[in-house]
C-alpha cells in the first residue's frame, strides 16, 4: 500500500514538473468524478436558454459532468494554465477598434493540444502504459469546474477563473487519464463585496454574480451569432469587433498579470499596424494574411465585417445625436 503511495506522489510531482517545463503557468490535479455541484447548475442556465445559439452547450449533457464517459478507467484530471496577457496590448482608445486579447497571436487551441500532447506522450514514456486524452475547450469538458477542483482558482464574479498571481487573462487545457494522482483541493473566493465586473458590462450580461447570460455577451454577439446583431444592443459594444475583455480588464486581480512567455501569442506584426480605416476596407487577402492562424478565423471576413459595420453605424449615430 505504501509503495502505491509512493508512486502515485512520484507520478504526481514527475507530472507537474513537466508541465511547468513545457511552458505551462500552473498545473493541478483533481479526482475524476461526478461534477455534482455543477449539474443542477449547468441544468438551470440551459433551460433558460443562457446560451443563445451555442446549441452545441446543450449536447452531452452526461458527458460534461463525468469524464470517465470520455476517457475509459478515468482517474484523475490534469489541469492546467498557460497565461496569454500581452507585454503590449494594442490601442484601446475610444476610437479604436479592439479584439479580445487572447486572439492576439497563434489559436490557442493548437498551442495548447500541442503542449498537452508532450505532456501526455512524457507521462507514457516515464510512466508506462497510461491512457488519455488531452481537451482544450472542444469536447464536452466543463475546464472552470475542473479548474477550481484543481486548486487553479476560483470562480470570479464575471464567471472567469481568478488566480491570485496571475488573474485571469489564460487558456485553461485539460488531460484525463486513466492514471491515480494525488488531487489538489480547491481554494476560496476572494472576490469579496467587489462588484466591478457587473458594474462595467455594457450589455449587463453578467445578471448576478457568478451567472452570466451568454447571449447578451458581446463575445457572444461578436463570434458566436451567425445572424444580424439585434439593434436594441447598437451602441453598447464599445468598438470591440471580436470578443471582449471589459470585465476582466476592470478586475483589481488582473493588476497582478505579467506578460506571456509564449511566442506563439505574440501578435501578426500586420495586427499592430491595422489603422481603423483598415478595419474598416479589410480585404480577403488582409484577412488571410494576418488572422490565418489566429481564432478570429472563426468569426470568418463577413462575420468581422459585420461586426465592424455594427460598431461604427452606432459610432455615426452617436455622432450624429452630439451635432
Amino acid at each position: 500500500m505504501q509503495q502505491h503511495l509512493d508512486a502515485t506522489a512520484h507520478h504526481t510531482t514527475l507530472i507537474k514538473q513537466q508541465a511547468l517545463a513545457l511552458g505551462f503557468d500552473f498545473c493541478g490535479i483533481s479526482a475524476a468524478g461526478f461534477l455534482d455541484e455543477e449539474a443542477p447548475r449547468l441544468e438551470n442556465w440551459l433551460k433558460q436558454e443562457r446560451h443563445g445559439q451555442m446549441g452545441y452547450m446543450a449536447n452531452h449533457f452526461d458527458k460534461r459532468l463525468d469524464p470517465r464517459l470520455l476517457v475509459d478507467g478515468a482517474k484523475s484530471v490534469i489541469t492546467v494554465l498557460l497565461n496569454y496577457f500581452p507585454e503590449e496590448p494594442l490601442p484601446e482608445g475610444p476610437g479604436d477598434l479592439k479584439i479580445s486579447k487572447y486572439a492576439y497571436g497563434e489559436d490557442y487551441h493548437f498551442v495548447l493540444k500541442d503542449k498537452l500532447k508532450s505532456l501526455l506522450s512524457f507521462i507514457q514514456e516515464q510512466i508506462g502504459e497510461v491512457g488519455g486524452r488531452a481537451f482544450v475547450d472542444s469536447a464536452p469538458v466543463m475546464d472552470k469546474a475542473w479548474a477550481k477542483r484543481s486548486g487553479a482558482g476560483w470562480m470570479g464574479k464575471h464567471s472567469n477563473i481568478l488566480n491570485r498571481k496571475m488573474g485571469s487573462f489564460f487558456f485553461i487545457g485539460e488531460l484525463i487519464l486513466d492514471l491515480a494522482l494525488t488531487p489538489d483541493g480547491p481554494i476560496g473566493d476572494y472576490c469579496g463585496t467587489c462588484t466591478r465586473c457587473l458594474d462595467a458590462c455594457p450589455t449587463g450580461a453578467i445578471i448576478e454574480p457568478y451567472v452570466v447570460d451568454g447571449s447578451r455577451c458581446i463575445s457572444y454577439f461578436t463570434i458566436e451569432l451567425k445572424e444580424a446583431i439585434p439593434a436594441e444592443v447598437s451602441g453598447q459594444f464599445d468598438n470591440w469587433v471580436f470578443g471582449c475583455d471589459i470585465c476582466q480588464d476592470v478586475c483589481p486581480w488582473n493588476r497582478f498579470a505579467k506578460p506571456h512567455r509564449t511566442p506563439a501569442f505574440d501578435p501578426h506584426p500586420g495586427l499592430r499596424q491595422l489603422t481603423n480605416t483598415d478595419w474598416q476596407d479589410i480585404t480577403e487577402d488582409v484577412f488571410r494574411e494576418v488572422f490565418r492562424r489566429s481564432a478570429v478565423k472563426r468569426t470568418k471576413l463577413e462575420g468581422l465585417r459585420r461586426n465592424i459595420a455594427f460598431v461604427q453605424q452606432a459610432s455615426q449615430s452617436d455622432n450624429l445625436n452630439l451635432d
